[in-house]
């Protein structure tokens, strides 16, 4: 997993509430193991649609999505995540999400950040013509016209995040301890290493 401490960019002003998980990725495209090429089928419903936003020149590549209410609902499927990061998407900004899908993006380096309607209708308004910087270490969502919206962020997550820790480079990152009580489990039980 990559760090992130900043994002910049032009923001998807989606604002769509109630965003299934089957809507973000359809069923059809999870008979794949790998994260490679599900940015085609992100949102793929909707992007049937020739004047789609996902596909117009002005928001294709954008890194953050603005989405409405109880976004990421649905089955549990974590190529949802894998898909909006393959379509680019590295943070989601909404009111709520489902807490299974903010889960998957967290393990997978997307951002969630959760502020309330006001602060999304206003960013929605701003995102249609002006980029949005979201600072994960300040937990700030600002635009150019000097809005500035705070967000929570559980502690653990945003060390994580900063760090780009996943549950394997948590697990690497505690290697000498690791190593350490291997080595005395074996020098005070070395029946559990070497049976008779």
């Amino acid at each position: 997993m990559e760090p992130v401490s900043t994002i910049d960019g032009r923001a998807i002003p989606f604002g769509r509430k109630n965003v299934d998980t089957d809507v973000i990725i359809p069923a059809a495209w999870l008979k794949t193991i790998s994260r490679e090429g599900l940015g085609r089928g992100a949102f793929e419903a909707l992007r049937k649609d020739p004047d789609n936003i996902f596909d117009s020149a002005e928001f294709k590549g954008s890194p953050i999505l603005i989405a409405g209410d109880n976004f990421g609902c649905g089955s549990s499927r974590e190529h949802a995540a894998w898909a909006l990061l393959d379509l680019g998407i590295k943070a989601v900004i909404a009111p709520s999400f489902s807490d299974i899908f903010s889960g998957n993006a967290f393990k997978n380096g997307i951002i969630t950040v959760v502020l309330p309607q006001e602060a999304i209708d206003r960013l929605m308004e701003v995102a249609a013509t002006e980029p949005v910087h979201i600072d994960l270490e300040a937990q700030t969502v600002t635009t150019p016209f000097q809005d500035r919206f705070t967000f929570e962020i559980d502690a653990f997550r945003k060390h994580c995040l900063l760090n780009g820790l996943d549950e394997v480079g948590l697990t690497m990152a505690r290697g000498d301890a690791i190593s350490a009580y291997e080595a005395k489990a074996s020098a005070e039980r070395p029946f559990l290493v070497h049976p008779a």
